[in-house]
């Protein structure tokens, strides 16, 4: 019998890649996506997508959505508040397990494993450690598709933002730079994929700058 489960959904590539590896595995039986949604946005909060979309991609996804809100300052304070008590829900109705996308920043595992435990809950990395490029060209070997939404200027140029994550989008991205963005180089977008019952439909907006630092590429509902 599998286990349920909820994931830590950002609805980019690595949860998409982690979605389809948990379900490879057996083991667990995802019941809910979680999504942290700016209330004074209606966004996503790291990738910047709305909430439109986001709820699109959970349908097309057959699954669940349970939106998150923090505001648009949020402090860890909050973050942490706000989710101990969505997963204290969870956990009343027994589902223990979280599963996550990240690849290979240690602190990020630490802080989420320590934060689930204080509830009697468990962490799953289904992506642990493995090589960042090549789970970025299985990624496009799978058939999924995704579309950059954020670009931290800090790495990449601000002409990366909208553009499709595929071999060409990886054979530009400069040395140094991680081709997964796993240290937040850049975000991400999955429209379409092997997990997916249906393509999430959008046009491409404009490309605003934020903070002086950070490119956002609007996506608007097709």
């Amino acid at each position: 019998m599998k286990e349920k489960a909820l994931f830590s959904w950002s609805g980019g590539k690595d949860s998409a890649l982690a979605l389809y590896e948990i379900r490879k595995n057996k083991k667990y039986e995802i019941e809910v996506l979680l999504q942290t949604v700016t209330r004074n946005y209606r966004r996503s909060s790291m990738h910047g997508v709305r909430q439109t979309l986001l709820r699109k991609q959970a349908r097309a996804l057959g699954l669940p959505l349970d939106e998150i809100y923090i505001s648009k300052k949020s402090t860890d304070k909050e973050y942490r508040r706000v989710m101990r008590k969505t997963l204290e829900k969870y956990l009343s109705h027994g589902i223990s397990s979280v599963v996550f996308g990240d690849v290979f920043l240690e602190d990020v595992r630490k802080y989420r494993e320590k934060n689930l435990s204080e509830l009697g809950m468990k962490a799953v990395f289904p992506l642990w450690q493995r090589n960042s490029a090549r789970l970025a060209r299985a990624f496009i070997n799978l058939g999924f598709k995704a579309i950059i939404t954020c670009v931290d200027g800090k790495f990449l140029d601000g002409t990366f933002a909208g553009r499709r994550f595929g071999e060409q989008f990886l054979s530009e991205i400069p040395d140094g730079v991680d081709k997964g963005g796993e240290n937040g180089e850049f975000h991400s977008f999955v429209y379409d994929g092997p997990i997916f019952r249906e393509k999430v439909r959008f046009n491409k907006g404009e490309t605003v700058l934020r903070e002086g630092r950070f490119y956002y590429c609007d996506l608007l509902p097709g």
